[in-house]
């Protein structure tokens, strides 16, 4: 069993450096209860890619009736899982025994990954993440960036990685067209990173928070899967990495997954990440959330990053959920915890054609529920790996 490790922060003695990055100003907004000081929005955050929109720029194309539901909800923000491969074997991720990944004939091509999109982003979607499995592993993954960032109407390419390779590719990415990175760090202890990822690379990963700021990127999102008793208390450690930087740390309650182990012993909720943030960091304050946010936001005064906490067990929301998701293997599912996956490869394959394949989305998004279940019994439900689904 391995020691419970601490991790203490001084002057930025955890691999990273100084950096002249800012946020872009605040505007005063409304209060927050239980916090002292009036609340903030942040304006949008820009890198030097182009194409990030402005606050109110249009979205170019109108939204199909696809992507609306039957409680109304428009969805304009597509994930695809690029594959379901990895260079890390996280533990809330992946079962010890590892998983079968589907054969690779069986995996969308670069080719259908983009029609695909292109089928999407011309019906109304205007952001896209690229998660896996480590999107960064797949050999084509520049070109698919490229491909991506040029279709009409698409507003933003963002990816979410686990940062292990990601350094050395990201200036090129960055040249192709992704305007917006997340990058996932459950700890800032090395003995506790090995632990967790069951493999090393604890320094690449820091190696890649400092390219992506170095490249541009405002904000760098990092985000923290809290566990009670692993690494909660490292929590106000990381809030101070948005100190100096223009980072913005996201602590994700721990979600039940099949092959995770999940048990609410180790769920930290909101509340309590917050109690504990709010208690060291006396100037903190509630910013205000687009209504299709996953996360609750904040900022601290004279810091330049901010935190953020996504609230998937203890308060959902999918009241403004705007996220369908593409599966590496080429099926779709429109809610991270609901079973129900329809194919969309096969009938590609089959030749069918673009109003075929539109009637096939639209049905599936006209059944999506009003809320995925609580998590007691989203535990109980049977679900993919995160590996499979695509984080």
């Amino acid at each position: 069993m391995m020691k419970r490790c601490l991790s203490k922060i001084a002057n930025w003695h955890l691999g990273f450096r100084n950096s002249a990055c800012s946020l872009v100003e605040c505007e005063p907004r409304c209060n927050f209860q239980g916090l002292s000081r009036d609340g903030f929005v942040l304006k949008a955050y820009a890198t030097s890619c182009a194409k990030l929109p402005s606050e109110d720029s249009p979205n170019t194309n109108s939204i199909s009736d696809m992507l609306i539901d039957s409680f109304g909800r428009m969805h304009t923000y597509l994930r695809i899982s690029l594959t379901e491969r990895c260079n890390l074997r996280c533990q809330y991720c992946m079962p010890s025994e590892g998983v079968e990944l589907t054969p690779n004939p069986q995996l969308l091509s670069q080719k259908e990954i983009v029609r695909l999109a292109n089928l999407f982003v011309s019906s109304g979607v205007d952001k896209i993440r690229l998660t896996g499995g480590e999107p960064t592993i797949r050999k084509d993954i520049e070109e698919i960036c490229l491909e991506l960032s040029n279709l009409k109407g698409l507003k933003m390419l963002a990816m979410t990685t686990n940062g292990i390779t990601l350094s050395r590719k990201l200036p090129k990415l960055k040249d192709c067209g992704l305007n917006s990175i997340n990058i996932s760090l459950d700890t800032l202890v090395p003995a506790k990173f090995e632990f967790m990822t069951r493999r090393k690379g604890h320094e690449r990963v820091m190696e890649s928070i400092n390219a992506a700021v170095d490249c541009g990127y405002n904000p760098v999102k990092v985000n923290c899967v809290v566990m009670r008793g692993f690494n909660d208390d490292e929590i106000c450690d990381f809030v101070e990495l948005t100190r100096n930087r223009p980072i913005n740390i996201r602590f994700i309650e721990f979600m039940p997954f099949d092959g995770n182990v999940w048990n609410v012993k180790k769920l930290v909720p909101y509340s309590e990440m917050l109690d504990r943030v709010a208690k060291k960091f006396t100037e903190i304050r509630r910013l205000q959330d687009h209504p299709s946010d996953t996360a609750k936001n904040f900022k601290i005064d004279g810091h330049l990053g901010a935190v953020s906490f996504i609230t998937s067990m203890t308060e959902h929301f999918c009241a403004g959920c705007n996220r369908l998701r593409l599966l590496a293997d080429g099926n779709f599912k429109v809610c991270l915890f609901g079973p129900s996956e329809v194919s969309l490869r096969d009938p590609l394959r089959q030749g069918a054609d673009e109003q075929e394949l539109k009637e096939i989305i639209g049905a599936a998004v006209k059944r999506k529920k009003a809320s995925h279940a609580g998590m007691f019994d989203i535990a109980k439900t049977a679900n993919r790996p995160m590996i499979h689904i695509g984080g």
